[in-house]
């Protein structure tokens, strides 16, 4: 962004411009993610909502819509905006803004489509207005990433993939960067076809590893060092989510989980370590959502927060991984069965954005855009 006078210039970033930014570089952006989740911890940020804490805002529609136009209730069909400032060394503020509908596969195109506006925040004025699908894709899988650097065996050899999607591949990319030890995956799919896709994938980018198809969850689990959850929700609740049993997890075990996970409560106030992102996110949404936040999210520590106000679980239980990042806590423990929950949150968007959109200002990547020379209304 530029001001000259009255002229304020942003820049735009395609794509191909993101790609060229750095956008694909994992292992840079398990760093931004590690950064950013120790500046939520200290309280270095704002979301949307009264508590500051919100996901975002979202538009739905009715299943039986009276208006003509107005779409009908589907498949992943909504709208959402999620704005977020974080401070630090990064002090911008963005939003993200994605329409989705699952029908968009059948034309080619992905699920949500996404943008970024990045702003200065203190004069509002945009910095970028950039694609953002591969963006929100790798922070994704760079949150998990962080878990798996202090909370994983550093001698990883097996991994465990459930819900071989889109959202597994950069969070695979994430574990075989920072635990390139990994000589076997083994993948558990709702479909044939979606475990030969994912196999296809890891074979043309890691050839060095073998990839295991499986029938069952349990199949799939035992002797993993890091277990991968990443099937999204299902809407017949938590029955239909993906179930691991404590008895399939080894000790010193990770179950990273960015997505719909189910345990057994007496595992979770028992022997499991319960590791978050950061707090303030699951606070917002049991403000926001009640007794009914593991059934629609399926996030596992939103059901945590809910064995807590039933009495079932010790809050101190539930810990925070930039603590460990920080030192404040012990890492890895191969004795113990650690389960990550990710939620996802817009300033990590804030944050990936600020160190791409640095490298595309520094580089002169993608098209700088006039807004005004002049406001008209000033």
């Amino acid at each position: 962004m530029t001001i000259d006078g009255t002229a304020i210039n942003f820049r735009y970033l395609s794509e191909p411009d993101m790609i060229e930014a750095g956008v694909l570089d994992i292992a840079r952006c398990v760093d931004v993610m590690e950064e950013t989740l120790i500046l939520l911890n200290k309280g270095d940020y704002r979301m949307a909502g009264l508590n500051h804490n919100s996901h975002g805002a979202m538009i739905s529609f009715p299943e039986h819509p009276e208006f003509p136009g107005m779409p009908a209730d589907g498949p992943d069909r909504r709208f959402m905006a999620m704005p977020a400032y974080l401070g630090g060394r990064f002090n911008n503020t963005g939003v993200k803004w994605y329409g989705s509908n699952a029908e968009n596969r059948e034309h080619g195109l992905p699920r949500s489509i996404h943008i970024f506006v990045l702003n200065d925040t203190v004069t509002g004025a945009p910095k970028a207005i950039m694609s953002a699908n591969l963006l929100s894709a790798v922070r994704t899988g760079g949150v998990p990433g962080v878990g798996v650097k202090y909370l994983s065996n550093p001698d990883s050899t097996v991994l465990a993939v459930v819900g071989p999607g889109v959202m597994a591949r950069t969070n695979t990319d994430a574990i075989l960067a920072l635990r390139p030890g990994i000589t076997t995956v083994k993948v558990k799919g709702r479909s044939q076809r979606g475990v030969d896709a994912f196999a296809a994938f890891l074979k043309e980018k890691y050839p060095q590893v073998e990839v295991i198809g499986c029938d069952s969850i349990e199949e799939a689990v035992k002797d993993a060092d890091i277990v991968m959850a990443a099937t999204t929700t299902d809407a017949a609740g938590p029955s239909a989510f993906p179930y691991f049993r404590q008895e399939w997890l080894k000790p010193g075990c990770l179950v990273a989980a960015p997505a719909a996970a189910r345990f057994d409560d007496e595992f979770l106030a028992g022997d499991a370590r319960l590791v978050l992102d950061a707090y303030g996110l699951y606070e917002a949404w049991e403000e926001e959502y009640g007794d009914q936040a593991f059934v629609l999210l399926g996030i596992p520590g939103t059901r945590w927060y809910d064995l807590v106000r039933e009495g079932k679980l010790e809050k101190s239980k539930i810990e925070v991984v930039a603590d460990v990042a920080e030192g404040k806590a012990p890492g890895w423990d191969p004795e113990t069965v650690t389960l990550y929950s990710v939620g996802g949150m817009p300033v990590e968007d804030v944050a990936w954005a600020t160190d791409l959109y640095a490298t595309a200002e520094e580089k002169n990547i993608g098209q700088v855009l006039n807004l005004w020379d002049k406001p008209v209304l000033a």
